[in-house]
């Protein structure tokens, strides 16, 4: 968003921060294109289909959560219990299987919507209305909502054997696309990418988050109710951390109440700032996190590729938080300063 000075001439723009504020898209996609440039021409087999399926493979769990922690940032919150929210709604939609292995898809996505639903709630209710700091209370739903899922599992993994193949087969099978197969969970996460940009641009509660994150006692002088607003942007988190919790048990067979959605908290937050979303609210766009998705995936199996540990993976995400943070300092200091 352009900043005007009182004459109605433009303000000066001659910072590199303010640069990256406006080509925000532009700059995730020529970061997209440094990194598959560079392990292509170290590793020439990451152009293989075999290589692009799996950077695909990758981002529908990452996209369709990102977009939940999209609106709660935008709002001027975060969500830190992301993972634990996926995590639990796997094994919860995994044991209904267990007790109705012919339970239709269409219901297993209800079941996941409906029970991170519950959840995201109960962030919105402490939030909104017990008026306690967004950090501090996903910090304490993080190890609260992953110990409810050891007791509702009793420890116990979801194994392929109670998660039907027609659920297993939206990761595996999709739309043909030449030698590459876009699989149904991506063209599922795209939908959810597409609504979701719908409802920030022509819903007035989309218009709200924007207006809530960007001020909120300016948003609270025009009639708007900062605690509404709030609640329904984590409840619609919750929502779509349930929806990526019965994707996550599609796309590999099984879910483990330890290991599922693990970290995710960091992957998400890093996929939404990458995407240019501002930390402190009112600023974001879809596409910027969906090319941030992208760019985390490629990441990911890029490291792969090149036979680098994991554990890079994590010190990267960690670092373009950083990044990220600095950079949003950095450019809001500069807008003042015009």
């Amino acid at each position: 968003m352009r900043q005007y000075s009182g004459s109605g001439k433009q303000a000066p723009w001659n910072t590199w921060q303010e640069a990256i504020s406006i080509h925000r898209e532009r700059t995730a996609l020529a970061l997209i294109g440094l990194v598959c440039f560079a392990t292509g021409l170290k590793e020439p087999r990451f152009f293989q289909a075999q290589s692009v399926e799996s950077v695909l493979l990758w981002m529908p769990l990452i996209t369709v959560a990102a977009m939940g922690e999209l609106i709660v940032i935008l709002s001027g919150g975060i969500d830190i219990s992301i993972g634990s929210m996926l995590g639990f709604s796997g094994i919860g939609v995994g044991l209904i299987f267990k007790a109705n292995p012919h339970l239709p898809i269409a219901a297993a996505l209800s079941a996941g919507f409906a029970i991170g639903f519950l959840l995201g709630t109960t962030n919105g209710v402490i939030i909104s209305w017990g008026r306690v700091p967004p950090l501090v209370v996903t910090i304490a739903t993080l190890a609260s909502f992953r110990g409810l899922t050891f007791l509702l599992s009793r420890g116990d993994q979801i194994d392929s054997s109670m998660i039907p193949d027609s659920l297993t087969s939206l990761a595996h099978r999709g739309i043909p696309l030449g030698s590459l197969t876009f699989s149904w969970l991506l063209v599922f996460a795209l939908g959810i990418c597409f609504l979701t940009a719908l409802f920030l641009r022509f819903s007035r509660l989309g218009r709200k988050l924007f207006a809530v994150g960007g001020n909120a006692e300016a948003a609270y002088l025009r009639g708007i109710s900062i605690s509404r607003t709030t609640f329904v942007a984590y409840a619609i988190c919750g929502a779509l951390a349930g929806l990526a919790g019965v994707m996550y048990a599609a796309r590999f067979g099984f879910v483990n109440p330890g290991s599922a959605g693990q970290n995710f908290e960091l992957t998400v937050i890093a996929a939404v700032v990458i995407g240019g979303t501002k930390l402190t609210g009112g600023e974001g766009s879809v596409l910027g996190v969906l090319l941030g998705c992208l760019l985390l995936s490629c990441i990911n199996v890029a490291l792969s590729v090149l036979g680098i540990e994991a554990n890079w993976q994590m010190l990267t995400y960690g670092l373009v938080i950083l990044a990220a943070i600095i950079t949003d300092g950095a450019r809001t200091r500069s807008r003042r300063w015009a």
